[in-house]
């Protein structure tokens, strides 16, 4: 659908319920939190699932964490099928870290609102990809206009299967043939002056 202003009021909401649950773990003062995806990017066209992350420096039990946000509608999420992308780890972007301890991840999700929170390990190069691509398609409409017609071709591609594995895993492609233009463009933004 297309993009909805309201996605960002909503995401920081959800946020804001989160950071409250979590706060009986240990150093929860230091979390990160973002909303990621396509509703985070403005006048992105996205399905209207709002996702949201956060960075901590260790990941609790799968049950403490259930435990901690059950009074705000997350629970725990489980895939479609047995190899759902994206579900238990992530998958190392070209170039990254391979040691797998760095992409496993907590995935819950609020049925009723719509919304999926990962979970991910402050050191997870994969956490800071998602940030990266997201601020990269901000900046960058004319991507951020490729990759909306790349999803929407999918989108219609996929339309009858039964889950959203297939599409997820398609997306990969658009990732992959922009790696390098995207990595080059942090480079130059890790380089710019920051004014204080």
């Amino acid at each position: 659908m297309d993009y909805e202003p309201s996605w960002p009021v909503r995401a920081q909401r959800l946020l804001d319920e989160v950071r409250t649950a979590l706060t009986p773990l240990a150093r929860s003062s230091a979390f990160g939190y973002e909303h990621i995806g396509s509703t985070a990017v403005p006048e992105l066209a996205a399905k209207p699932i709002i996702d949201l992350q956060v960075q901590m420096p260790s990941l609790p039990p799968p049950d403490e964490l259930a435990e901690l946000l059950a009074p705000t509608g997350f629970v725990p999420a489980h895939g479609a099928r047995p190899d759902s992308p994206g579900v238990h780890r992530d998958i190392p972007r070209p170039g990254d870290p391979t040691d797998a301890a760095l992409y496993e991840k907590r995935l819950l999700h609020d049925p009723e609102r719509a919304a999926i929170l990962h979970i991910r390990r402050a050191d997870s190069p994969f956490a800071q990809f998602v940030v990266l691509f997201r601020d990269w398609l901000r900046n960058n409409p004319d991507q951020a206009d490729a990759y909306q017609e790349t999803k929407r071709r999918l989108a219609r591609q996929h339309a009858g299967d039964p889950d959203y594995d297939d599409y997820t895993r398609s997306k990969s492609a658009f990732l992959d043939e922009t790696h390098d233009e995207m990595r080059a463009w942090a480079r130059t933004q890790a380089s710019r002056p920051h004014l204080t």
